[in-house]
Parts: C-alpha cells; sequence; structure tokens
C-alpha cells in the first residue's frame, strides 16, 4: 500500500518552511522527481519494527481510588524473575519511563491516552532481577518543574507536610518512595529532578554519571543532559538497583566511555570514612534564596563525616557559581529543539519510540494549553536559537568542558564534593491560577546546584542530613566520573551512624 502523496498545495508549504519560493512549473517538475523518494518510502512503510520484545505479562494500568498524595498516575502488576536480587521489592517508574501496555502521560494532558508498545531497558533489568513493577508515578508536565505544582491532573503533594512541594520533576517517584508505598523508584534527571524531590521529601536520590544508566525507551528532554536516577529510602536500596540496571544496552547513545568491568556497587557499603577525602564546596551555600537553616544543617552534616574519619576541608570551585548559567542554553534551547524534531530528533543512532514520536507531533495544536514554566521554557529557547542560529548552545557546550575541568581539578585533591543539594526546604505548594512569575519561579527556584552536574555528567546523590520545622534538609555528594561507589560509602555511613530526622 503506498504512503499518500503530497498534493501540490501541500509540497508548496513545505517548499515555503524551508525558504523555498517555486512556481507551479518547478513545483510540478519536482513532485515528479521527487516519486522515486515516496517509492522508498512507501518501502520502509510496508516493513516491519522490531522493538525490544516484552517478556513479562502485566495487568493493565488503573488509576488508583486511593491517592491522596496525587503520586500514583497508574497502578499496575508485573512480577520480574523468581529469585532475583530484587526480589520482594516494590518498583514504581516516573511516567516519562515507557511500560508497554500501560499508560504513560508525562505529567501533559496532550499525552493522555497514550499506551507504549514496549518496555524502557530500565523497566526489562529490574524485571530481570526479580524486581516487582507496581506503577507509574506522577511527574511534572514534561519534567520541566522542580516544584510539583505543575501535573495536569493537580499537585503531587510532599509525604511529610502534605501541603508542601513534594519537589520535581520526580514528583510522584519521591512521595511515593517516601510514603512507604514504593521500596523503590525510577527517576529522571536534566536540571535536578532525581535529587531535588529526593531531598524536598526526605530520601535518597543518585543521579549516577551520565550514560551509566542506559535511557533507552524513556521520553527524552535534552539528550546531553539526560539521567536516569534512582530513588529509594535507604542507601542499601540504591545501590541494589544501581547494580541491576546499570551498563550499555547497545541502543542509547548517551552510553560512551563505560568501564569494561566494576565491582558490585553494594561491596562499597559498610566501609569506614577513615581516609576518605571530602572537598566543602563555599560557593555551593550562600545563594540570594539560601535558608540559613539548610546551609547550617549541611555544614553539621560535614562535620559529622570528619568526626566519622573523613578528612573534610573547605575546596573552592570558583566556576560553580556560573554553572547553572553554562546549563541555561543547554536546557532551554536544547529542550525546544528536542521538542520540535517530536521528542526525539535526529542524526542519533540507537531505539526510536515511534509510537510515540507519532503521538508528540501534534504538540504545537496544544502549546495554549501547557503550563506557565514550559511556555516560558519553549519561547526562551525559540527566540535564542532563531535569533543567534544556536550560537549560545554551542557556546555553552563548549564552556562545559570547562565546567567539567573545573570539578576534575577539584576532585585530583579530593574524593567528593559536598554542598547543599537545593538551597531550600520544601516550600508550600501554590495554588494552579497562581501568577505567572510566581508559577515560573516555584518551578525553576531549587536548582542553582544542581543543574551544573548535569551538564558535567558527574555523579551526585542527595542524602537526607537533618529535619527542620518537620521538613527535610539535603546534603549532596558529588564524585568523580563512574565513581558513584564512593558516594554511596560516604552516604552509607552517614545513614548508619545516626537518626538524620533527630538533628
Amino acid at each position: 500500500m503506498s504512503l499518500p502523496r503530497p498534493t501540490l498545495e501541500a509540497l508548496d508549504q513545505a517548499a515555503r518552511r524551508i525558504g523555498l519560493n517555486l512556481d507551479d512549473a518547478m513545483l510540478r517538475a519536482y513532485d515528479s522527481i521527487l516519486e522515486a523518494t515516496f517509492a522508498e518510502y512507501d518501502q520502509v512503510d510496508a516493513m516491519i519494527d522490531q522493538p525490544p520484545v516484552v517478556r513479562y505479562p502485566r495487568t493493565p494500568g488503573v488509576q488508583p481510588e486511593d491517592n491522596p498524595l496525587n503520586a500514583w498516575y497508574v497502578r499496575t502488576e508485573i512480577d520480574g524473575r523468581p529469585g532475583g536480587p530484587l526480589a520482594g521489592k516494590r518498583v514504581v517508574l516516573k511516567d516519562n519511563v515507557c511500560l508497554a501496555g500501560v499508560p504513560m502521560m508525562n505529567g501533559a494532558a496532550t499525552l493522555r491516552g497514550y499506551v507504549p508498545d514496549q518496555d524502557a531497558t530500565v523497566a526489562t533489568r529490574i524485571l530481570d532481577a526479580g524486581g516487582r513493577i507496581v506503577g507509574k508515578a506522577h511527574c511534572e508536565y514534561f519534567c520541566v518543574s522542580g516544584s510539583s505544582h505543575t501535573n495536569a491532573t493537580g499537585p503531587v503533594r510532599n509525604p511529610r507536610q502534605p501541603e508542601h512541594s513534594a519537589g520535581g520533576s520526580s514528583s510522584g517517584a519521591a512521595a511515593l518512595v517516601g510514603a512507604g508505598e514504593a521500596d523503590m523508584a525510577i527517576g529522571t534527571d536534566q536540571g535536578g529532578s532525581v535529587r531535588i524531590p529526593a531531598a524536598y521529601s526526605g530520601i535518597y536520590g543518585m543521579k549516577p554519571t551520565h550514560g551509566l544508566i542506559p535511557y533507552t525507551g524513556i521520553m527524552p528532554i535534552e539528550m546531553t543532559l539526560d539521567h536516569a536516577g534512582i530513588m529509594t529510602a535507604t542507601v542499601a536500596d540504591n545501590a541494589l538497583l544501581l547494580d541491576a540496571i546499570a551498563g550499555s544496552d547497545g541502543l542509547d547513545p548517551r552510553q560512551q566511555n563505560l568501564p569494561a568491568e566494576r565491582a558490585s556497587y553494594c561491596e562499597a557499603l559498610g566501609l569506614p570514612l577513615k581516609g576518605l577525602r571530602v572537598g566543602v564546596v563555599p560557593e555551593g551555600f550562600g545563594w540570594h534564596n539560601s535558608e540559613p537553616e539548610v546551609d547550617d544543617a549541611v555544614r553539621q552534616a560535614a562535620a559529622e563525616l570528619a568526626a566519622q574519619g573523613a578528612d573534610v576541608i573547605e575546596l573552592s570551585v570558583p566556576l560553580h557559581r556560573k554553572g547553572h548559567a553554562i546549563w541555561t542554553p543547554i536546557a532551554v534551547e536544547g529542550t525546544t529543539q528536542q521538542m520540535k524534531g517530536f521528542n526525539y530528533g535526529s542524526n542519533w543512532k540507537g531505539l526510536y519510540v515511534t509510537g510515540l514520536m507519532q503521538v508528540q507531533r501534534h504538540w504545537l495544536d496544544h502549546a495554549d494549553e501547557f503550563p506557565h514554566d514550559v511556555k516560558t521554557c519553549l519561547l526562551a529557547g525559540e527566540y535564542f536559537y532563531a535569533r543567534y542560529g544556536g550560537q549560545y548552545y554551542g557556546k555553552a557546550q563548549n564552556l562545559a568542558r570547562r565546567l567539567r575541568q573545573a570539578y576534575d581539578q577539584a576532585l585530583d585533591r579530593v574524593d567528593l564534593l559536598l554542598m547543599p543539594t537545593v538551597p531550600m526546604r520544601a516550600p508550600r505548594l501554590i495554588d494552579s491560577d497562581a501568577a505567572p512569575d510566581l508559577f515560573v519561579t516555584r518551578a525553576l527556584e531549587m536548582n542553582a546546584n544542581t543543574a551544573p552536574f548535569d551538564v558535567t555528567g558527574h555523579p551526585a546523590i542527595s542524602v537526607p542530613c537533618a529535619l527542620r520545622d518537620s521538613l527535610p534538609v539535603g546534603m549532596m555528594l558529588v564524585g568523580r566520573h563512574f565513581d558513584e561507589a564512593t558516594l554511596y560509602r560516604a552516604a552509607h555511613a552517614f545513614e548508619r551512624s545516626l537518626d538524620w530526622t533527630s538533628l
């Protein structure tokens, strides 16, 4: 069966979109020339695509009636291989992770009704390791917000203080783990979206080295920033899940220079802190919106690490104060161009989720429905990319190498960098009809420390380190590329030495 051929009017419109002005005679000539190209498309259309095989039976996703935090999108039941290392573990997936036969909306009204036909690599690996996938967790609208007020179904609530934000964009994942409704969760992180909700909700959030966890089958935002991450109530569960899902799948071009061999991350648990060098980065404190209670609590946590035998020093990284600025053109222009490419773009090899591309192709028709944070991001990205031809995106990517070098040089002197995950505790949720400036500020106000490490790809973990006015404080530890084991060593030692909720 042949694909429909374009009318001359449709061909003329396509020509004008790329700056061509063709008269009728030339249009007819080109239409004739392109028949050979159209015939090749017919052949591709007739071929059968071969997405990864779905091996584990599952129940269809059902929206639960009991959902007080608005954290669940759908519940499902998928039992993994009996007897694996994740046996007995309840795992929830952020709702931008494809799960065959189970609805996915990525926080957006425009994706309601979409049901993937394949499992993301992380889902398959969880099931292969014996985990039990119990559902999909709400996230923020297209995963843009760092707070939890932008989901199309309403806000996700903090598991400790329901009138407060759970953080974002992996908001539902944090809330469900924090509330004890799941043991483990898969989140994603492009500007802090695993670590921010972990800090706000009082759980452990690991953003591994860029590419360590395959992103295959997860809805992208910006390929150089895309990280899949892990959210758990304990450090041991975090390391256990990373052991199960890390490594190349041969389908994700983000996965470069992965170590040929590695030890189990769980082997780092229980190792003493004696001899570990930790650098407290002063540039990570004292932001314009920093709360003194947060800065003080994180410095006290650093002192606790020293009391356990770590060698803790202050170590300045001046370029860290510019890290968020370097991130911004990559995030806003890269996200916009990714969206304009139906969320997958082109010019890369790997697995394309063509069903998702199809359902996203008409997103421009619904742009007026987007929340203010998505609209302003796309507006900025479109303006700067069109006005300067991507020049500032390219310059920021070039500056990213300097930023990475600055952190690497600091990590030549110490094993870990330390700073607050976010400068504040979880704020109160705002009303859905809040003024645009408040809506956007609350969505983007907290990622000055987290976003730079999405640019450079360094692994970073948020560790709950104190409770202030019943709201958690997060300490962020940052390590060398592919040295997640040292992060787990320090986080586990801190976890087992004291009850952070009593600090």
